[in-house]
């Protein structure tokens, strides 16, 4: 049997409030959010046997657990009988850097939850589908939903553009622990987003936002500091923010051309840095 073959696509976080603590001990967030052009492989198929195989590699697999995001969808999934006993073999070569505020593992489990939901004709509601992807990542919900989502701990809306716009992904040599980062958030935000609103986003109300986890993220890692500082005074950049909880910071541009020559600079300054250019989807 031929493998089956599924894009995995990264997210970033063009903004992130945090607005209150919940009693669970998570916070409500509110985010906009897009996908962008940089994405994880997956290849998968049916196989006999009494188990499943999943295998990663790639630029990003090594320091992936045997317990991840995609083998704990697999064994909800199992539990709850989705699967029918059939086993799957699922092989995932890793673009997307770990703890970078991309959503890579969440994205992973979203993408392979949707394809089987479609492949086995499995019957989810609205409210199971949430379920299932609220035990996996807070960020597994985003690959199943592109409309606006409002729950008790999310708020979010995809970026409505006219055009895309042109990114640079810089992410140091470490990553940033969700749960540690949103630990130290001390102060809380009001929401600033319309979710219903079918309007196209300008880039002057895109510049304004913000992502609350900055400041405890700069805090525990003042390298992240000193490079959005210096990013933000490169020439035609639109506006800069970390992504989710870090550690990727994102530059905004409206060319590719622009964003090429901020590249140049950067890969020249930070040798030993992931650097890459991207774009919204």
């Amino acid at each position: 049997m031929r493998f089956d073959k599924i894009r995995s696509y990264a997210k970033i976080n063009i903004s992130l409030g945090v607005l209150k603590k919940l009693k669970t001990k998570h916070h409500k967030i509110e985010s906009l959010v897009s996908l962008i052009d940089l994405y994880d492989q997956i290849h998968i198929k049916k196989i006999k046997g009494n188990g499943h195989k999943i295998l990663f590699d790639g630029e990003f697999s090594n320091g992936i657990n045997k317990k991840n995001t995609v083998s704990n969808l697999i064994q909800i999934l199992d539990q709850k009988k989705l699967l029918n006993n059939e086993k799957y073999l699922i092989k995932i070569r890793k673009n997307i850097p770990l703890k970078s505020g991309l959503g890579g593992g969440s994205m992973n489990a979203a993408s392979i939850l949707k394809y089987l939901i479609k492949k086995n004709n499995i019957k989810l509601k609205r409210n199971d589908i949430f379920k299932i992807s609220s035990k996996i990542g807070s960020d597994t919900i985003l690959g199943l939903n592109k409309s606006s989502i409002i729950s008790k701990e999310l708020r979010i809306k995809y970026a409505k553009l006219k055009s895309p716009l042109h990114l640079i992904i810089i992410k140091p040599d470490f990553g940033c622990s969700t749960k540690d980062i949103y630990s130290k958030v001390k102060n809380f935000s009001r929401t600033k987003l319309k979710l219903k609103s079918k309007k196209f986003l300008s880039l002057k109300f895109l510049s304004k936002l913000t992502n609350d986890l900055e400041n405890p993220a700069f805090q525990k890692y003042p390298k992240l500091k000193n490079i959005k500082l210096f990013v933000e005074k490169l020439d035609n950049v639109l506006f800069t923010r970390m992504s989710g909880s870090g550690s990727s910071i994102v530059l905004y541009l409206a060319t590719k051309n622009n964003a090429k020559k901020a590249q140049k600079i950067l890969k020249k300054k930070y040798k030993n840095y992931w650097c890459i250019l991207s774009k919204t989807i």
